[in-house]
């Protein structure tokens, strides 16, 4: 008598961008994430997350995933804004506005997916 694990029960861990992982065990793709920022505000009609970028950059057409209590989704960045100016990248410090698929909450962290 096999029992399987669920996804409930399944340990979450996160490991750097130095230490790759492998998103399931079926031959997923792997890919690395890099914490980069930390969402700061989101509205809801544009369906805009305002983030706070603490370290490293992003650009437009880089995968970001986000990340929090009750979220987990990845996107790509089709385009973001700086003081309501579109901008092709973004360093730290800066505080940019993203279009995003799903709803977002503040504290919720942001990482940049490095595909390997």
């Amino acid at each position: 008598m096999g029992f399987e694990v669920s996804a409930i029960m399944r340990p979450k861990f996160r490991k750097s961008v130095a230490n790759e992982f492998a998103n399931n065990n079926k031959g997923g793709v792997i890919m690395a994430e890099k914490k980069i920022g930390e969402v700061m505000k989101f509205f809801t009609k544009p369906s805009v997350a305002a983030v706070k970028i603490t370290d490293g950059e992003i650009s437009v057409g880089d995968s970001i995933k986000f990340s929090g209590h009750t979220t987990d989704f990845i996107d790509v960045i089709q385009s973001m804004e700086v003081d309501n100016k579109s901008v092709p990248k973004a360093v730290a410090g800066d505080f940019i506005g993203i279009k995003v698929s799903d709803r977002v909450r503040p504290g919720d962290e942001v990482f940049k997916v490095i595909p390997s």
